[in-house]
C-alpha cells in the first residue's frame, strides 16, 4: 500500500479555512459578498461578542432552491463560474466556491433560504455535514446564522485579538461594502447596539457621511475622469483634511474593495504640492473597467488584483483629482494651524550616507552656559545668551557613546517608522567627550563646517537639530499627567467607523497620556484638555498624530508612545535641507548640540557629524606616505 492518500473532505475544508477564514470579519466579508451577488437591496448583520458567539446575516436576494442549498456548502461549488474562460471575465464578488465550505468546517451554521416561489429549506450544519433539514415558509432571501466560530480549531481561536479589535475589523468590512454599494441598505448591530445604518438610496456622499462623519463629509470634493479603458469617480478630501496613514483610502474596482499601492500613489500624486509630506487624503474611489483588464484570482481573500494598463489608469486618476483640487480655491479654516503646517510642508532633500569615526579627543570638561534653543525653522529668534567672542570654541561636557544600530533609517514619514524607532533609543551611557568645535562655514544650506586642532568636522544641520529637539521633547513629554491644559472650546475629531470602535476601547490609555477625550456623537470625539507641552495652534494636529500612533499599534505602551511622539515632533519641527542659516544660528546650533546626551546620532540613527582627522587630510593630499604601501605603489 502506498503512503500517499486522498484527504477527507472535512480536513481539506479546514485547510482551506486557514487561508479564507482568518477571523470573524472574514466570515462577514464572504457572506456579504454572496448577499450582494444575489441582488439584495437590504442586508442586516447582527453579531454577538464581536462575531465569535454569533454572526447572523439576512438578505432579500434571489435565494436558493433546496438542491442548491445542499450543494452550496460543498467545496468548489459555485453558481458564478462554469468554464476556464470565465475565470478571466469575472463580474461577481465571489467565484472560488470555497467560502461556505470553509465556514461550515470551523463553526456551527444554520442556513435558511428560499426563492420565494416554493417552500424554503433550513439546514443545520456542523463540521461540514448536514445534521438536520427542515421545510420553512417561502420567504424570499437567505439567512446565515454562524455560531461558535473556531470551536473545533482552538489554535485559531487563541489567535483572535480582543473583542473590540475584531469588532473594528467587522465594522470596516461593512463600511467598505456600504461605500462600494450605496444602492444597498446596510444595518450592522453588535450585542443589540446599532453601529452602522445606510439608506440604500444610491447617494454615495450620504454613505460617506455615515462612515467618516458629516463634518468631514462637507470637506469632500467629487471627482471623475475616464478614457477608453477606465472610468473613475468618487470623493476626495480637501488638502486641509488629511490623515497620517493610508487607512482612509478606499479603492473599489467594479464594486470590489481592493488594495493597490500604484492606485494609492496615484491618488496622492494628484494633489501635487498641496498635500503635506507624510500626509494622506481621505478618498473613496470607484473604478470601472473591462473585466478582462483585471485579474482578481491572485489571493483567496480576493483583495489583491493585477491590473493591465496600470500606468494609464494612474494617469486618469491623477488628472481627475488634480482637476477637482484646482477647481477649489480655499483658505484653511484654522488660521492658528498654519505655522505648524508650513513646517511640515517643506520637503527634505535626500542625504548622502555618512559614516562616523572613532573619537580620540580628550578635551577638558567644561560646563556650558545655559542657552535657550532658537527656532531655526521660523523667522523669529528667541532670547539667547551669545558667546562673547565670535570664534570662541564650543565648550562641552561629558556625554555617552552612541549605540551602533544595524540599519540606518533614511525615510521616516510613516507612523510605523516612528514606532519602530521608539523601541531602540539611547540604551547605553557615553564615556567619551564631544569635541570643541570652531564654526567657519556652510555648504548647500545643508551641512555646517567646523574645525579644531584634531581636524575637520562636517555637521548635518537637520540631524543635529533633530537630536536637540528630540531630547527637549523627551523631557517635556515625560511630564505627561502632571501638567494639563484645559480647553475653553473643546476640539472635535472625527474618525472612520473602524477607528472609532478601536478608539473607544483605548480611551483610558489616551487619558493616561494626558489627553482628556470622550465620545461626542457618531464617529466623533471631544477633546477637553491636553498636555501643557503642546503649543497653542498645534493642538489638533499633534493630538491627531498621537491618536494615529495609538491606532497603529494595539500593544503600544505609554513609554513607547512618548518616545514615538518625541521623535515625530523633533523630525517635523527641525531645519530642512537647503535652508541657509546665519552665522549666529549655526554657532548656536553647535552650542545646543554639545549639551545633548547623545550628540552623535539623530533619533533615526543617522550620524550627526563626520570627522576627518589631520592625518586623513594629509593622506588625501599625499603629504605623508602610507607605511602599508610599497615604494612602487606610492609612485604609481
Amino acid at each position: 500500500m502506498g503512503t500517499i492518500k486522498e484527504l477527507n473532505p472535512l480536513l481539506t475544508n479546514q485547510i482551506a479555512a486557514g487561508e479564507v477564514i482568518e477571523r470573524p470579519a472574514s466570515v462577514v466579508k464572504e457572506l456579504l459578498e454572496n448577499a450582494i451577488d444575489a441582488g439584495s437591496t437590504r442586508i442586516e448583520i447582527d453579531i454577538e461578542e464581536s462575531g465569535l458567539r454569533k454572526i447572523r446575516i439576512q438578505d432579500n436576494g434571489i435565494g436558493m432552491t433546496k438542491e442548491d442549498a445542499r450543494m452550496s456548502i460543498k467545496r468548489h461549488t459555485t453558481s458564478k463560474l462554469y468554464s476556464p474562460e470565465q475565470l478571466f471575465r469575472i463580474r461577481t464578488l465571489g467565484f472560488r466556491g470555497e467560502a461556505l465550505a470553509s465556514i461550515t468546517a470551523v463553526s456551527k451554521v444554520t442556513l435558511t433560504t428560499s426563492t420565494g416561489e416554493d417552500s424554503g429549506v433550513e439546514l443545520t450544519i456542523e463540521s461540514g455535514e448536514i445534521k438536520e433539514e427542515k421545510t420553512v415558509p417561502p420567504l424570499k432571501g437567505t439567512t446565515f446564522l454562524v455560531e461558535d466560530l473556531f470551536y473545533n480549531t482552538p489554535a485559531r481561536l487563541k489567535f483572535v485579538r480582543t473583542l473590540q479589535t475584531e469588532l473594528a475589523h467587522i465594522t470596516d468590512v461593512v463600511s467598505k461594502a456600504s461605500l462600494s454599494h450605496p444602492e444597498i441598505a446596510f444595518v450592522l448591530k453588535n450585542d443589540g447596539n446599532l453601529l452602522l445604518q445606510t439608506s440604500g438610496k444610491g447617494d454615495l456622499l450620504q454613505a460617506v457621511a455615515g462612515n467618516i462623519g458629516p463634518v468631514n463629509a462637507r470637506k469632500m470634493l467629487p471627482f471623475s475622469g475616464e478614457d477608453e479603458d477606465f472610468k473613475v469617480s468618487g470623493y476626495t478630501s480637501l488638502p486641509e483634511l488629511t490623515r497620517s496613514n493610508r487607512n482612509y483610502l478606499s479603492i473599489f474596482i467594479n464594486g470590489r474593495p481592493i488594495r493597490n499601492m500604484a492606485i494609492a500613489k496615484a491618488i496622492t500624486l494628484g494633489y501635487g504640492s498641496t498635500l503635506m509630506v507624510g500626509r494622506f487624503p481621505i478618498t473613496i474611489i470607484s473604478i470601472e473597467m473591462d473585466v478582462q483588464l483585471v485579474d482578481v484570482n491572485v489571493h483567496p481573500t480576493k483583495q489583491e488584483v493585477r491590473i493591465s494598463k496600470e500606468q494609464e489608469l494612474s494617469q486618469v486618476i491623477q488628472k481627475a483629482i488634480r482637476e477637482a483640487i484646482q477647481g477649489v480655491q480655499r483658505i484653511p479654516e484654522s488660521i492658528e494651524d498654519l505655522s505648524f503646517k508650513r513646517k511640515e510642508n517643506r520637503i527634505e532633500a535626500p542625504k548622502p550616507v555618512q559614516q562616523t569615526l572613532e573619537w580620540q579627543l580628550k578635551t577638558p570638561i567644561v560646563e556650558p552656559t545655559r542657552v535657550e534653543t532658537p527656532s531655526y525653522s521660523e523667522n523669529v529668534r528667541e532670547e539667547v545668551e551669545v558667546l562673547p567672542v565670535d570664534d570662541a570654541p564650543i565648550q562641552v561636557r561629558k556625554v555617552v557613546e552612541p549605540v551602533l544600530q544595524e540599519k540606518l533609517v533614511d525615510s521616516h514619514d510613516d507612523h510605523a517608522d516612528y514606532l519602530k524607532l521608539a523601541e531602540k533609543i539611547d540604551a547605553q551611557p557615553f564615556e567619551k567627550e564631544f569635541p570643541e568645535l570652531h564654526y567657519f562655514g556652510q555648504m548647500h544650506g545643508t551641512y555646517l563646517f567646523a574645525q579644531n586642532e584634531k581636524g575637520l568636522y562636517m555637521i548635518d544641520q537637520h540631524a543635529a537639530q533633530e537630536r536637540i529637539k528630540y531630547e527637549q521633547f523627551k523631557v517635556e513629554i515625560g511630564q505627561v499627567g502632571r501638567v494639563s491644559q484645559p480647553l475653553m472650546v473643546p476640539i472635535l475629531l472625527e474618525f472612520s467607523k473602524k477607528d472609532s470602535v478601536k478608539l473607544e476601547e483605548r480611551l483610558s490609555f489616551v487619558e493616561e497620556f494626558g489627553i482628556e477625550m470622550e465620545p461626542f456623537g457618531q464617529n466623533t470625539f471631544q477633546i477637553q484638555s491636553h498636555p501643557a507641552w503642546i503649543k497653542k495652534g498645534q493642538e489638533k494636529a499633534i493630538i491627531e498624530e498621537i491618536i494615529d500612533f495609538i491606532l497603529a499599534d494595539e500593544k503600544i505602551t505609554v513609554a513607547k508612545l512618548r518616545e514615538a511622539t518625541a521623535i515625530m515632533m523633533s523630525c517635523k519641527g527641525s531645519i530642512k535641507a537647503n535652508h541657509h542659516l546665519s552665522e549666529w544660528e549655526a554657532r548656536q546650533l553647535l552650542v545646543d548640540l554639545a549639551k545633548c546626551k547623545n550628540p552623535y546620532n539623530c533619533p533615526h540613527g543617522r550620524p550627526v557629524l563626520v570627522h576627518l582627522t589631520n592625518k586623513d587630510l594629509e593622506h588625501l593630499f599625499k603629504r605623508i606616505q602610507d607605511p602599508h604601501q610599497s615604494k612602487r605603489q606610492q609612485f604609481e
